[in-house]
């Protein structure tokens, strides 16, 4: 399923520097940076309320407008949190266009379940593929229904969204399925109480 493009009302940005952003996150804002087609740079405020709910979703698409009216469709490239209190403190942007390619990390998530007693170990957390700007999924399903022990999964045999094109390795395991090990009791703690 693609992302929908969220839409937000922009500002630009005159101030620069950590206490111009300090500012700026103290009115509930989020300093940001366009970027894309060789043009100069954007240095962007973004409304804070309403970027934190786009920038759930990652690969969230953005629809920006301008003070003077002007719209970029936009990728939340990446995200800057404070490290406490997880509130976004930056965001890098890149402008996308119809039709146009980009490279994303899509996550992977796992539907079903393998035969018992055997569970599914997920080794890839995502994969890098190339997929249309405006159609980015939300993620890549990997069914694991009926996998037995010593089942192995590569990058290159995930089956992926329409029109997308793997990056990452395709001899990368995405996912394995093993017995779970049991740990044994340690015979030998008698022995380390006499010492």
């Amino acid at each position: 399923m693609a992302v929908q493009a969220e839409k937000l009302n922009v500002e630009l940005r005159e101030d620069f520097g950590k206490g111009a952003a300090r500012r700026l996150r103290a009115e509930h804002r989020v300093p940001a940076v366009l970027y894309g087609h060789g043009e100069a740079p954007l240095h962007l405020s973004l409304p804070g309320h309403e970027t934190a709910l786009a920038a759930r979703n990652s690969n969230a698409l953005i629809q920006l407008t301008l003070p003077d009216g002007a719209t970029h469709l936009a990728l939340i490239k990446e995200i800057q949190r404070h490290p406490l209190k997880r509130t976004l403190n930056h965001l890098d942007l890149i402008t996308v266009r119809k039709g146009e390619k980009v490279e994303v990390e899509i996550p992977v998530v796992l539907s079903g379940e393998p035969v018992a007693p055997a569970i599914a170990m997920l080794d890839l957390q995502a994969l890098t593929l190339s997929v249309d700007a405006l159609n980015v999924p939300e993620e890549v399903e990997i069914s694991v229904e009926g996998t037995e022990d010593g089942y192995q999964l590569f990058a290159g045999d995930v089956t992926l969204p329409d029109d997308a094109e793997l990056i990452t390795d395709a001899e990368i395991i995405v996912l394995s399925v093993a017995l779970p090990r049991v740990q044994e009791e340690s015979t030998d703690e008698g022995d380390s109480e006499q010492a």
